[in-house]
């Protein structure tokens, strides 16, 4: 935990700003409920070309959400990093579920590992869109490097998983 916090006491220190206490909340609201990869999977499944892409992004965040929020989240029940710190003002309402892992950074990396998987152009948006959902939990203080980690870990995982189911198919059998 201590490492937990260096990182996010530097952040807090050296990178904390005006310009970011405006943008990050902006960008972490993008990763709300996922909204923006359901809103990819709807698209891509619109499109013949894509179909299947879009349901295998549209497994894997359903997967993301069994696994991480309704099942790792509420039994770890780790505690947020603002509730820890007392002198924190939050930029944002304060997410009332646990810390541990990431949903915005497992749900954001689901996507952008499928959309990458779908069409690997997706991935030159996809990818750095992760990435600043995920560091904006940071700057936030909404949770921990670890919780950030775990979410990729996670995300890794269920779309290797999915690559196996949708997209090497033919060489399983």
């Amino acid at each position: 935990m201590n490492i937990d916090f260096l990182i996010l006491d530097f952040i807090k220190e050296y990178i904390k700003n005006p310009a970011f206490d405006f943008l990050m909340p902006a960008i972490t609201s993008l990763g709300n409920g996922g909204l923006i990869w359901i809103i990819s999977a709807v698209v891509l499944i619109a499109i013949p070309k894509y179909r299947k892409g879009g349901i295998a992004l549209a497994s894997g965040l359903i997967i993301g959400l069994l696994l991480g929020n309704l099942t790792l989240k509420p039994l770890i029940a780790r505690t947020r990093p603002f509730d820890l710190v007392e002198s924190i003002e939050l930029l944002i309402t304060a997410p009332r579920d646990f810390s541990f892992p990431s949903g915005h950074t497992l749900s954001s990396f689901v996507g952008a590992f499928i959309l990458t998987m779908t069409d690997k152009r997706f991935g030159y948006v996809a990818i750095p869109l992760a990435v600043l959902i995920a560091f904006s939990r940071l700057y936030l203080y909404v949770h921990f490097p670890s919780d950030i980690l775990g979410g990729i870990v996670l995300a890794a995982i269920i779309s290797i998983v999915i690559y196996f189911i949708f997209f090497k198919k033919k060489s399983l059998q």
